[in-house]
């Protein structure tokens, strides 16, 4: 098994995280990983791009058309890593508008559950729950369980859960 994976959003929304707990569920099982970031100056509200390779590659960068699965957390960034994606790849976005890929409004739900950077974690539930990764809902539940700090353990897999499906099905558009 062999997965290219994109992460892009903005700083403060959980990027790294999110490619955290991907890389981890990998880890967990055994699996060749190779992550990178791109963030350089950025800071709370530049742009972030984090690039997950699972399986046996020599590199973590992903080029142009090779992406299998996209995860936006910011829709603006869209037209910047769109490229990065695969023909066949999976798209999914953090949006209440994109009219491309699959969307789900990840912000409001995370606002919701009353912390607005959960919506790292609702658009990684909406990703198992469409097959769109190599990992299940136990291997995320794990790995957000051994990332996470204490505190924030509930609230973390609270939000998870919302993407995975016991959240807003409404929310989700029919792409």
């Amino acid at each position: 098994m062999k997965q290219q994976i994109i992460v892009s959003g903005i700083g403060g929304q959980g990027v790294l995280f999110l490619t955290r707990v991907i890389a981890q569920a990998a880890v967990n099982r055994g699996m060749p990983v190779l992550t990178a970031e791109t963030h350089g100056m950025a800071q709370r509200g530049g742009t972030v791009l984090s690039t997950v390779k699972v399986g046996d590659f020599a590199s973590p960068l992903i080029r142009s058309g090779q992406a299998d699965v996209g995860l936006l957390l910011w829709e603006a960034n869209l037209q910047v890593h769109a490229s990065l994606l695969k023909n066949s790849g999976v798209l999914l976005i953090n949006s209440d508008t994109a009219e491309e890929g699959e969307r789900i409004d990840a912000s409001a739900i995370a606002r919701d559950l009353g912390n607005a950077v959960l919506s790292n974690l609702v658009l990684l539930g909406l990703a198992v729950r469409r097959q769109a990764l190599f990992c299940s809902a136990e291997e995320c539940e794990a790995a957000i369980r051994q990332l996470a700090p204490a505190k924030f353990v509930e609230q973390n897999l609270a939000a998870f859960h919302k993407g995975l499906g016991s959240g807003n099905p409404d929310s989700l558009a029919d792409s």
